[in-house]
């Protein structure tokens, strides 16, 4: 099953990366490779994709270009090989947003899965305890936030297929990796399995509950359900302010749960 996202971006699968329709701007894909990713591992030494992913940060359309960067907003698309990387499926090493220099704090970010199936991974925290963990497994169409401050990571749930998914972002947007390194990477580690996924606590860390769910949806956020979120944005260019100022919005944030 695939998802309009509502502009004319499509995925290409060899190479990895993404193609533009008329009237959309958007760079040269980046791809990330399996040895950009290694230190973050269960398996060193595993063989895999040699290319992960190809990202493009900064597409829409040109009529949306201004209101975008007025109000500091970015739009991304990523997708994803098929296969593992050993046991574990393919996925990014994970990291924490950085403060950004426009609003003073970490920011938040908005995934919609477009194609294939995703597991989008979090948790509290980068420290020795991680706290809170989740994982929460998103089809097409689905949206998934990820709030300020937290560990992530964005996993291929189904090592048969391609996954694709754009997301709302900062545009200053920086990412901070040191915390997942130290504990040479997220607090559990997936595992491809023939039924799914399994999750392996990574004994670098102490404690930390893992809860596993499916994505839910987000009237909490004034998103409508089976809506492209690039669409909500047309329709209501302030609707995704939390993200580039998340710091105004501390009731989205008082006891999130994804």
């Amino acid at each position: 099953m695939k998802f309009n996202p509502g502009l004319q971006i499509k995925a290409t699968k060899q190479p990895l990366g993404f193609t533009y329709g008329p009237g959309v701007f958007g760079p040269r894909p980046e791809v990330r490779r399996l040895e950009d990713i290694r230190g973050s591992l269960a398996d060193r030494n595993c063989n895999g994709p040699e290319e992960l992913y190809a990202i493009v940060m900064d597409v829409g359309d040109r009529e949306d270009q201004a209101d975008m960067i007025e109000r500091n907003l970015l739009f991304g698309a990523v997708t994803y090989a098929r296969g593992t990387m050993g046991e574990e499926p393919v996925r990014s090493q994970g990291h924490i947003h950085a403060v950004s220099p426009s609003c003073g704090a970490s920011t938040p970010e908005v995934y919609e899965i477009w194609e294939g199936r995703a597991a989008i991974y979090m948790q509290q925290s980068g420290e020795d305890h991680p706290g809170s963990c989740y994982v929460v497994y998103a089809e097409a169409g689905d949206v998934v936030i990820v709030p300020p401050g937290w560990v992530h990571a964005t996993v291929n749930a189904d090592i048969r297929r391609n996954m694709t998914f754009g997301a709302w972002c900062v545009r200053d947007y920086g990412f901070r990796y040191e915390e997942v390194r130290r504990h040479k990477g997220i607090a559990y580690f997936p595992t491809a399995d023939t039924q799914g996924l399994v999750w392996k606590p990574n004994p670098m860390y102490q404690g930390g509950r893992l809860t596993e769910k499916k994505a839910r949806t987000y009237e909490d956020f004034r998103i409508k359900p089976g809506i492209p979120i690039y669409t909500q944005f047309k329709e209501d260019r302030d609707l995704f302010l939390f993200v580039a100022r998340p710091m105004e919005y501390p009731e989205l944030w008082e006891g999130y749960g994804p």
